[in-house]
């Protein structure tokens, strides 16, 4: 399943947020049962579609670990003409999922009351493809390239001149879709979008090189999840309770990767199970490392959120002045769920 990256840019989140806010206001993030013994209903609203990267949530479901932690979970899956931000802040949703830390951060720095409450990839998976002939491998490649780049992804080029002291005006920007047709048709020499959309880059060939954008000196979290102040202020041990059910979902996908596709694959039938067993390696390989051996799936260091906020402070991202680290992010629900989320490495490592 293509997964297209939600990299909005600060004009979009704010119009979209501060209608959500006008619409709803804040409300109750959880739907707590009258009866004590009754599941706690937690609606999680994602940034795109249920894919590749909900793995372990979905066995969560599937493996009945939510409901061993007695919360009742139902997915509500984004996509193109989807807002992510108005649900959890109306309480509509208890949670949400952005597929990126940057965009968590443009919602704060536009006043919008949410925090990273954990995050599932350890480096965001949007890379540069290139092709042998023009290879793209390192910083010292990317003048003399046509760098194809979403619109939506651009100032992801702006920080990584910026954090490689490189004039950005050197480097040829060509706006492209998230079709990967103009590098095959040699329009632009490397063009962006995320390596885990491995069916869409197979057009390209077996011989392409990808270079994520964190081997150009730019740091990211991905699949990040987060909630509002008010929800993690009333209601962190549910959050905490969802967090250590999905540590538990991608603990056992990482020991049953086949099993983990097939079942999600047979309770999301949209997603292609041959190209979901190609990708699961990747996946895990996103997922879990060094970090998360010691700390735990979901774990985020925040000496890295700060280093991100000042790359996209430098660049111009935060008109309204960047956010403070202390209001981007909260480690509660990790602290809180540390007996439940697995400790491993990524696979063979």
């Amino acid at each position: 399943m293509l997964k297209t990256p939600n990299l909005i840019n600060r004009r979009s989140l704010l119009k979209s947020t501060a209608a959500g806010i006008a619409a709803f206001g804040t409300g109750i993030q959880l739907v707590l049962p009258e009866d004590a013994h009754a599941a706690a209903k937690v609606v999680v609203k994602y940034d795109w579609l249920i894919s590749n990267g909900q793995i372990g949530d979905v066995i969560a479901v599937e493996n009945g670990y939510f409901a061993d932690a007695g919360l009742e979970v139902e997915f509500s899956p984004g996509g193109p003409n989807s807002s992510t931000v108005p649900p959890v802040i109306s309480g509509a949703a208890a949670l949400g999922q952005f597929s990126e830390t940057a965009q968590l951060f443009n919602a704060r720095a536009n006043g919008v009351p949410v925090k990273i409450l954990a995050c599932g990839y350890r480096t965001g998976p949007y890379a540069l493809t290139s092709k042998p002939g023009k290879p793209l491998r390192s910083v010292s490649d990317l003048k003399g390239l046509k760098i194809g780049i979403q619109p939506t992804a651009r100032f992801l080029i702006d920080a990584i001149a910026a954090k490689n002291g490189i004039d950005v005006n050197d480097l040829t920007v060509v706006n492209v879709g998230f079709d990967k047709a103009p590098l095959v048709r040699g329009e632009v020499d490397a063009i962006g979008g995320w390596i885990t959309n491995t069916q869409a880059l197979s057009v390209i060939g077996d011989d392409r090189i990808d270079l994520l954008v964190s081997d150009l000196g730019l740091p990211a979290y991905a699949e990040v999840y987060f909630a509002t102040d008010e929800a993690i202020d009333a209601n962190v041990d549910m959050l905490a309770k969802f967090v250590g059910a999905v540590g538990k979902g991608w603990g056992w996908t990482h020991a049953n990767p086949e099993e983990a596709v097939k079942k999600t694959v047979a309770a999301h039938p949209s997603l292609s199970l041959e190209w979901e067993l190609k990708t699961i390696d990747l996946i895990l390989k996103m997922s879990f490392d060094a970090d998360t051996a010691k700390d735990g799936w979901g774990t985020f260091d925040p000496a890295s959120l700060e280093e991100q906020l000042a790359i996209y402070d430098k660049i111009g991202q935060y008109s309204n002045g960047r956010p403070k680290l202390e209001d981007v992010h909260t480690l509660k629900a990790l602290q809180m769920s540390a007996g439940e989320r697995p400790k491993l490495n990524a696979p063979g490592a």
